[in-house]
């Protein structure tokens, strides 16, 4: 079955090589249709359906673009996640679904307020952790990187409940957010390569029957180890 998937930004959104997790999902489902939109370009989901939004992770310059740019879809956004259209949002990509992003100096950035959470910056101060979470079944596995973290209760709507490492804030034990079909995580690096459960899982929402992903035998023995590693870290 075809599907559309549309990569938001990918000229800007791609920190850490988080592209790599379509790239991924074009190998498991490559008779699909992949539209890259450009920042200066109205995205594809404001007039037409598709079946996947994708967005990583920007600088923060780039963010406050991002921000405003999608503001005047926000309605849109909204319905979309209603109707159960899959989101995958990574980085601090998620941060602009949030209600604002404030900077040191007290200054904010008035983000989409799609969830009740807020973040703050501290550019003098990145978190780096290895992450490891239960997703509904499954463990997840990945990393963080980050100079902000954000605040509010996500117990309701989260991503992943933490095993080891930090939440949305190091005093969080809920990662990330989750509502309907829309999913967006801190974790960067190419969580769908990293997770392969978690990529079938991915196309069963969006409505691939009997999903079957890429190399299913190498990135199932490499999440395995990688799964024991950081658990003995």
């Amino acid at each position: 079955m075809n599907k559309t998937i549309e990569i938001l930004f990918p000229e800007f959104c791609n920190l850490y090589g988080d592209i790599s997790n379509m790239k991924y999902i074009q190998k498991c489902i490559p008779e699909s249709n992949f539209i890259e939109t450009s920042f200066n370009e109205e995205p594809t989901f404001v007039k037409n359906d598709v079946d996947l939004i994708y967005m990583g992770p920007m600088t923060e310059k780039m963010q406050e673009k991002v921000t405003e740019k999608l503001k005047k879809y926000k309605q849109r956004i909204e319905e979309l996640i209603e109707k159960n259209v899959v989101f995958l949002i990574t980085g601090n990509a998620l941060e602009i679904f949030g209600k604002y992003i404030e900077n040191e100096d007290g200054t904010k950035i008035e983000a989409l307020g799609i969830f009740d959470i807020y973040s703050k910056r501290n550019m003098m101060k990145r978190h780096n952790s290895n992450f490891i979470g239960k997703y509904e079944d499954i463990e997840i596995v990945g990393f963080k990187s980050q100079f902000t973290q954000s605040y509010g209760n996500n117990e309701q709507n989260y991503f992943a409940k933490v095993e080891k490492g930090i939440g949305l804030n190091p005093e969080s034990s809920f990662e990330g957010l989750q509502k309907n079909n829309f999913i967006a995580t801190y974790l960067i690096g190419p969580i769908l390569i990293l997770n392969p459960e978690f990529t079938q899982k991915v196309l069963k929402k969006m409505e691939i029957q009997k999903p079957k992903i890429a190399f299913e035998e190498d990135v199932k023995k490499a999440y395995e180890q990688r799964l024991k590693e950081l658990k003995r870290l």
